[in-house]
């Protein structure tokens, strides 16, 4: 129990950090899966991390009801952008949706009430590690059954081929509109949490880096399983202070080690971290035929 709590005392923030990552990189993940590659999760995270600050901190709503708030709005402006966006595809599409970034970012630093370049400071310190990872297990249970229901099969067909989908029926507006919506109010929940952990958010938290980030956080977990974006979450998220450990600070030595990762991945496991736990999967079950045969 000591060592437990002698870990959280250094690596609280770490492990906190990791839980909030993951959750932003699976609201990027569900647009991913309906085949949209939008940049938009970071601007909808500082949404819904300054909706939630702001009603916790001048206007004095409890804690639940600014997050579902904060969600909420996420989900709306989402469905505002996603409706004409959405006509766009590929780089186009990423493209739109990172001007939004910098919209809502040149927006937050230019109001009174979000505290302009230097954010909001002093928002309850409400979100706790229990809570983040809570949150987590309930979204990836969801998004594990959503595979395989029928709106996951919709977003399947729509990322293999949209034309194909549309032909066989499938409302491809409404469900990629639906997808973008998701990820948009999933990536306001996260960004309210943060906004909850770390006393204070600023517009740097919710810019073009962090957009990346996500990306890369889904590309070396891999996004042929629901759980891929949360190991790349789990590795980049650590790896600065893994590289502190070795001895090499962070800075440019970090975005030099990203990318040196991302192009091992994109080289030697284009479907990414997963296909290494999906091979073993695969050889542990022929083994087990195997044994069975033989018995």
């Amino acid at each position: 129990m000591e060592a437990l709590t002698q870990f959280f005392a250094i690596y609280g923030s770490l492990v906190n950090f990791i839980g909030i990552n993951a959750i932003l990189a699976l609201s990027l993940y569900l647009t991913l899966a309906a085949g949209q590659l939008s940049l938009g999760s970071a601007a909808f995270a500082g949404i819904g991390g300054y909706t939630a600050g702001i009603l916790t901190m001048k206007l004095g709503v409890p804690f639940l009801l600014s997050v579902v708030a904060g969600s909420v709005l996420s989900g709306l402006v989402g469905l505002l952008i996603g409706l004409p966006v959405l006509r766009l595809h590929g780089v186009f599409l990423a493209i739109a949706t990172l001007a939004f970034g910098e919209v809502v970012r040149i927006t937050v630093l230019n109001l009174d009430i979000t505290g302009g370049a230097q954010g909001l400071v002093g928002i309850p310190n409400h979100t706790k590690t229990w809570g983040i990872y809570l949150a987590l297990a309930v979204v990836g249970y969801a998004i594990a059954k959503l595979r395989y229901s029928r709106l996951g099969w919709c977003f399947e067909s729509i990322r293999e081929d949209e034309t194909a989908a549309g032909a066989m029926g499938i409302d491809t507006t409404y469900y990629k509109t639906l997808a973008f919506v998701l990820g948009a109010m999933l990536a306001g929940f996260a960004g309210a949490l943060y906004a909850h952990l770390n006393y204070l958010i600023t517009p740097r938290e919710f810019g073009f880096s962090v957009a990346v980030d996500l990306l890369i956080f889904n590309i070396v977990g891999g996004t042929r399983a629901w759980y891929g974006p949360i190991l790349g979450a789990v590795l980049l998220t650590a790896l600065p202070e893994i590289l502190r450990g070795t001895g090499i600070t962070a800075g440019p030595m970090r975005m030099a080690v990203n990318g040196l990762i991302l192009l091992l991945v994109i080289l030697f496991l284009p479907n990414g971290l997963v296909s290494i736990f999906r091979r073993s999967a695969s050889k542990a079950k022929d083994s087990t035929l195997a044994i069975s045969e033989e018995a």
